[in-house]
């Protein structure tokens, strides 16, 4: 561990390890304060709840193959810095909205609109900049101590939100989120890494063709596609249960926005974990790891659609955050290895947009699903469209069967004192089979 987190002493790295764990911070109180912030309005009820946050999952399927074609033509540093601010902004404003009680739903769906769009345009940054801080070598220490920083300010922030909207509102605990966002965009900002040869050649093609470019690289891996299909389906339902259902159940029989913190700090604290195993797992198979470890996402639902008291939800979410730690950084260290920089945006763009374009759907759903269904037969179901969904993946033999290939991104200029040594990844440098094509989703 103490090899691991040597990788902090490298300025750069350093710098993107406080920004993504500030930010986190901050994003931890904003989607507790928004659904019981919403929930408190004079009139609201799970529909409305519904309605706003699916403004921002809708924006973010909207504008997220923009976002990785700008990330692949710009700076992405700075592509990140102003999506931080403009973040800040909606989440300064759904807060004076709170607060003042002027509170017109049209407005709070136009901000989390904003948001949405702003997180559209930050993680295909996110996702293409790694490689360009660190090592290709030490690829999964750094998304795994990255995931360190931001799971320790996921539990900091989900522990207390429910206390802080409780004891300060939801309005003032957004504005806790929008100051911390500002400081995650000042530190990003001092990133300043150098232009990328990409830069160039990118303003000479057009948008269209990019997104060509990038749809081709990735159509074809099938793990991928196939993969980020399953996502689709899994985290239309998750997003429900977190978005909807799970702060309505909570509402009526765990306690409220407390009981609910509790069981989102506990996802947290298993995502620390997570980080920890990953850190130290070298799967041979990749997806396959990434595809079996989806299968715990399933107990909070099923916890909370049974009745189970909030003891059980918690340990449910703990397992749940272990299984998303783990396979999150797998995934991502695949992806950097197996895409050409220079794409690697506009793939994670695709990937991304894949994963979260059913995520509408769930959210809208979830809430008239809530009042006419009831919540606990609704989470029952999206407990068994997890499951369904991840069976259906591992009967697919590239998913299964996929082997780990050696890393493909150049040496970052910045990758100093981060530089791999003789020994540290003795399992990179196996060849892979002739049929094996590039991974991850």
């Amino acid at each position: 561990m103490r090899h691991d987190l040597a990788i902090l002493r490298d300025r750069r790295f350093g710098l993107l390890f406080a920004a993504r764990t500030a930010s986190v911070l901050g994003s931890a109180f904003g989607p507790v304060a928004l659904a019981f912030g919403v929930l408190a309005l004079p009139g609201a009820t799970a529909k409305t709840l519904s309605v706003v946050v699916a403004a921002e999952a809708i924006a973010m399927v909207v504008f997220m193959l923009v976002g990785g074609v700008v990330a692949d033509r710009l700076p992405r540093f700075k592509v990140m810095m102003a999506a931080d601010l403009t973040a800040a902004a909606a989440w300064g404003g759904l807060a004076v909205m709170l607060i003042t009680g002027w509170a017109p739903v049209p407005v709070l769906v136009a901000l989390s609109a904003v948001a949405g769009m702003a997180t559209a345009m930050f993680w295909p940054a996110l996702s293409g900049i790694v490689p360009e801080v660190v090592a290709a070598a030490r690829l999964q220490t750094a998304n795994g101590v990255l995931r360190l920083g931001m799971n320790g300010a996921r539990i900091g922030g989900f522990a207390v939100a429910g206390g802080f909207v409780a004891l300060i509102g939801a309005g003032w605990t957004m504005v806790l989120n929008a100051a911390l966002l500002v400081a995650s965009a000042v530190l990003t900002l001092m990133l300043r890494l150098p232009a990328r040869r990409a830069d160039e050649s990118a303003e000479r093609s057009s948008m269209w063709k990019d997104l060509h470019d990038g749809w081709k690289e990735f159509s074809s891996r099938s793990w991928l596609w196939v993969t980020t299909l399953q996502y689709s389906f899994i985290l239309m339902v998750l997003q429900g249960v977190f978005g909807v259902l799970g702060p309505v159940v909570a509402n009526d029989h765990l306690g409220g926005a407390r009981g609910w913190s509790w069981v989102l700090a506990a996802e947290g604290l298993g995502m620390l974990l997570g980080v920890v195993i990953a850190l130290r797992v070298r799967p041979k198979r990749p997806v396959r790891l990434v595809v079996l470890l989806t299968f715990p996402l399933g107990l909070l639902p099923l916890a909370l659609g049974l009745g189970a008291p909030l003891l059980v939800a918690v340990v449910a979410s703990f397992l749940g955050g272990v299984a998303v730690d783990i396979l999150s950084v797998v995934w991502d260290t695949t992806m950097q290895r197996e895409i050409p920089s220079d794409a690697l945006s506009r793939v994670a763009a695709y990937d991304a947009l894949g994963a979260l374009m059913l995520g509408p759907v769930g959210l809208l759903i979830a809430g008239p699903a809530a009042v006419f269904v009831g919540g606990a037969p609704s989470l029952l179901f999206c407990a068994a469209v997890v499951v369904l969904a991840s069976i259906v993946a591992l009967s697919v033999p590239n998913v299964r069967n996929l082997r780990s290939r050696p890393p493909v991104a150049a040496e970052p200029e910045s990758a100093g004192a981060n530089a791999p040594r003789e020994g540290d990844v003795a399992w990179d440098r196996q060849p892979a089979p002739a049929s094996a094509l590039a991974d991850v989703a």
